[in-house]
């Protein structure tokens, strides 16, 4: 075994269960059923409205019906992680035919997978249908089951409970938000005394409502920011937690995480310290230095972020969320690059690596090319290994359909025949320039 490949195999994450993989059909451009598995470090690249935002929408749409203060029925459309005003406006177009009125997702922990598919009917969206896929088998629920169907479909090792064997009451599926789960109600609808429920989707619901998402637009930055409180979970989009989370650490003494923190934003060029000053009982200031390095007096030297450039305030998020983020917690990041200089770009590869071998699962949405190429550049010189990372490519054909092509890198960093298009548009661009330079030379 070379030397370098003991250095990759020393920087491989901790498994930890999470959210191994997603799958979405009928939703949006993704008409036909497109499947991505979801590992440490996930990269989403194509160019744009090519679907790389459709696959991860359908997993926010089940965050915020679980977030929910009230049950929004079986999807909250208009939440603050995805908006839709219309049932219409997710479902596959499928020509003059219209939608198609279906679409499903499927959500993978591990080796078992709960696939829901949802309908619009006259009374609107439904779920008629949930499978949990295992080891074992596949239990299907459906609403209208009988009382011999759903029995059969409970797992043998629960028909024996007494329960179970002394159940007067009567089976009915029932939806619970976006899940469907069997629950045992009394003959008068009562349910709430009858010891038995059974709910596949609690298996993969902490998984969902612990995913930390960061829009692409993070807004402006802020002379003050909301107090909010910390945890496992943050309901919603994560930027306005930031500012929180970096007081807590403050508070808690989490030096390892203040110390990752202000490393990433002098590894980035960005600034070489942030700080969170506790205004009163609801606001948070942060504060950033001026400079990119310490200095005599620097301690002094910290401003309002909304007096530094518009890259530290949009790039904090990002580092926030990924300190934060516990080993098989998933941290969906739309454009993490956005605002970056080339250079930083290409660092930031460092940092989604850092956290991936912690045991974090990154999924990045980018069009940086020099993102990609740091990723690649880590791997072949034997500093992430190669089996945390996944590559998905989005393409959408003549005919409007999403298809998804994936890639794994070789130890070289290289991706083989993964349709990936950076290098030729940089090298017809650089063609197009010195074409047009030397045209005007032949000119004059």
């Amino acid at each position: 075994m070379t030397e370098k490949r003991v250095e990759s195999e020393k920087r491989e994450s901790p498994q930890v269960p999470g959210i191994t993989r997603i799958t979405v059909a009928g939703f949006k451009s993704i008409s036909e059923e497109q499947s991505i598995e979801i590992r440490p470090l996930t990269i989403l690249a194509g160019v744009n409205s090519s679907g790389k935002s459709s696959i991860m929408q359908p997993l926010l749409l089940l965050k915020q019906t679980l977030e929910a203060t009230y049950d929004p029925g079986p999807l909250l459309l208009n939440g603050p992680n995805v908006k839709f005003t219309s049932v219409d406006q997710l479902l596959s177009y499928m020509g003059r035919g219209g939608h198609g009125g279906t679409f499903h997702v499927g959500t993978g922990v591990g080796s078992s997978t709960l696939m829901l598919r949802f309908e619009q009917t006259s009374k609107g969206l439904e779920i008629q249908e949930m499978i949990w896929m295992s080891a074992e088998g596949g239990i299907p629920l459906r609403p209208e089951m009988t009382r011999d169907e759903i029995i059969s479909a409970i797992p043998a090792s629960l028909r024996s409970l007494p329960p179970m064997l002394s159940a007067q009451g009567e089976w009915a599926v029932m939806r619970n938000r976006c899940f469907l789960e069997v629950r045992l109600r009394a003959k008068d609808g009562q349910e709430s005394h009858l010891p038995f429920r059974f709910s596949p989707g609690m298996v993969v619901e902490p998984y969902i409502r612990q995913v930390i998402h960061l829009p692409g637009l993070r807004g402006n930055p802020e002379r003050t920011y909301p107090v909010t409180a910390v945890g496992l979970a943050f309901p919603g989009t994560f930027e306005k937690y930031a500012a929180s989370v970096i007081a807590q650490w403050q508070a808690d003494e989490q030096q390892d995480c203040l110390r990752g923190l202000n490393g990433d934003l002098k590894r980035l060029n960005l600034t070489w310290k942030v700080e969170s000053k506790r205004i009163d009982d609801t606001q948070v200031e942060l504060q950033v230095g001026r400079l990119v390095r310490a200095a005599r007096g620097g301690s002094r030297d910290l401003v309002n972020i909304a007096d530094v450039g518009f890259g530290v305030s949009q790039s904090l998020p990002v580092l926030v969320a990924l300190h934060a983020a516990q080993p098989g917690q998933l941290v969906y990041l739309e454009q993490p690059e956005i605002h970056l200089h080339p250079r930083a770009q290409f660092v930031l590869a460092q940092v989604l690596a850092d956290a991936a071998a912690r045991g974090v699962r990154v999924v990045a949405e980018t069009h940086s090319s020099l993102l990609l190429l740091g990723v690649q550049a880590l791997v072949a010189e034997g500093k992430l290994a190669p089996e945390l990372v996944k590559l998905h490519w989005f393409e959408r054909g003549d005919d409007g359909v999403t298809r998804v092509t994936s890639a794994d890198l070789d130890e070289t960093g290289a991706f083989g025949d993964w349709p990936e298009d950076f290098a030729q548009v940089d090298l017809e661009a650089q063609s197009r320039y010195l074409d047009a330079t030397e045209l005007r030379q032949v000119k004059v």
